[in-house]
């Protein structure tokens, strides 16, 4: 079954509904930046799922991207966030959690037709992660602890952190309730200044967030958010000499540009996720193939495969191919196609019409590659057309584009193994380090084989990027600078500084 197969409790709310409680009207998502007034152009937002207007964001601009850098800088160096007690801090924050939990249902349904989302994964699985990422972060606003360094009796070597300043946060458009959350909460937990830059397509939820979070008393120069398009909105937020750091989701291709505007401009840090190409790895001595076909299908299939550690790869013992390609397929009867907004759907639409078109691509190449088709390969005739069902593709090589790119679609590639170091080194072809999988009912080999994987994330036994207190990143050309989740992200947004003191 999908991953979030939970029973759904409630009616997702319409659109006339979302807009109404979030008393945004028609122009739904503005650039939220203190002290930018005067009429700005617009970008129509579509329904991934039957293409129609559902609102509209701003298109912001660089005159926009200065305004929310001026008033980050100001902000934080006026120390209103950065300076605040941490107790203030952390009431704050624990104020903007109430009202996320009290309008959870609304965001909710803003990812649900504007990514097109299945509604009982953002209801599910979506808002609750986000509302967690920052009630978890809020506990550990005074938790994090400096050092003092074992020095001579006469002298005292302090190592503490602070906020490193002004953080942009570039977000995707797969999770952009959770991604937000995994950005701003410890960036804003931290003390610095935070500019949002959503995704163009998917920008409704955090326009949404950012309004809870200045109701809850965060000040609107600390938290803003600019919308628009890459070009014309992250392009200048990675440019402008005033971001002290860009922590960045997205495409490896967009990331080698943020690192071109570091150079560039000041010099800042900057916190890449490129993406992956996650390989399953099922050894024949697996406990049971009936026992893991949902934590297998739920890898390649959640979010419609478009999600960065999707397990699109799938290594599989030659003794045992057949048999779990027949469970895989049998096991698809349960993700059914369709509206978004209806809780029995697992499949909802791709993005948009150029995403669709790639990923459509990508079926006839792997056809022409010679490929065998096992399962799906259609893009049936639902709402605006930009659905493809889930496909499984057998006897996939390495040389293949399938094996190696991420396609960001619903469609697994199956490829035999007959040794363990076979497994390990199909595993590690390839550009991406991101997550990977394995299936064995021996715990040494269990050990063995997820230290060679060359991957930031590695399950057993299962499907999991972790959880919120385990940090999550890549290898490779998957990302580096930095760590989402954990502890360990504060230090993406903190500065490391060493106080020396002699009697």
């Amino acid at each position: 079954m999908p991953l979030t197969n939970k029973s759904v409790s409630t009616v997702p709310l319409t659109k006339e509904q979302v807009f109404a409680a979030a008393e945004c009207g028609e122009l739904f998502a503005g650039c939220l930046v203190s002290g930018l007034s005067g009429e700005r152009a617009t970008i129509a937002t579509l329904s991934p799922y039957d293409g129609k207007t559902i609102g509209k964001i701003e298109a912001g601009n660089e005159q926009v991207v200065n305004a929310a850098a001026t008033a980050a800088r100001t902000s934080f160096e006026s120390g209103e966030w950065s300076a605040l007690p941490l107790g203030e801090r952390k009431a704050i924050l624990q104020r903007w959690v109430a009202l996320m939990t009290e309008h959870s249902e609304e965001l909710a349904a803003l990812d649900c037709v504007d990514a097109g989302k299945p509604i009982s994964e953002c209801l599910n699985t979506d808002i609750p992660e986000t509302i967690h990422t920052f009630a978890w972060y809020t506990e550990a606003i005074d938790k994090v602890f400096g050092r003092i360094a074992p020095t001579d009796s006469d002298t005292l070597g302090l190592i503490v952190k602070e906020p490193i300043g002004v953080v942009g946060a570039v977000l995707p458009w797969n999770f952009p309730a959770q991604m937000f959350a995994w950005k701003v909460a410890p960036a804003l937990a931290a003390g610095n200044a935070v500019i949002v830059k959503p995704a163009e397509q998917t920008s409704l939820s955090a326009y949404r967030m950012v309004q809870l979070a200045h109701e809850a008393g965060v000040p609107k120069g600390t938290l803003s958010l600019v919308t628009g398009l890459g070009e014309a909105v992250g392009q200048p937020l990675g440019l402008h000499p005033d971001v002290d750091v860009v922590s960045f989701t997205g495409s490896t291709e967009v990331g080698r540009l943020f690192l071109q505007y570091s150079a560039q401009s000041n010099l800042k840090e900057i916190v890449l996720e490129c993406g992956g190409k996650s390989p399953q790895i099922i050894f024949p001595d697996v406990y049971s193939l009936d026992e893991i076909v949902g934590d297998v299908l739920n890898a390649a299939f959640w979010n419609m495969s478009e999600n960065c550690s999707c397990g699109s790869r799938l290594l599989v013992h030659t003794s045992i191919k057949d048999a779990l390609v027949e469970k895989l397929k049998a096991g698809l009867d349960n993700w059914k196609l369709g509206d978004p907004q209806d809780p029995q759907v697992s499949i909802g639409p791709m993005i948009e019409p150029a995403h669709f078109e790639k990923v459509r691509g990508y079926l006839a190449r792997t056809k022409a590659e010679g490929a065998t088709l096992v399962h799906g390969g259609g893009t049936p005739d639902i709402g605006a057309g930009l659905f493809v069902e889930p496909t499984i593709f057998d006897n996939v090589t390495p040389e293949m584009a399938l094996f190696q790119e991420e396609v960001f679609g619903p469609i697994l590639a199956v490829t035999t193994f007959d040794s363990e170091e076979e497994a390990v080194r199909l595993a590690n072809d390839g550009q991406y380090g991101l997550a990977a999988s394995l299936y064995t009912a021996d715990i040494r080999r269990a050990h063995r084989v997820s230290r060679q994987l060359k991957a930031g994330t590695v399950s057993v036994n299962c499907f999991s990027e972790g959880c919120i207190a385990t940090p999550f990143g890549g290898y490779k050309q998957s990302g580096f600078g930095g760590r989402d989740n954990g502890l360990e992200a504060f230090d993406q947004y903190l500065q490391t500084k060493t106080i020396w003191l002699q009697n």
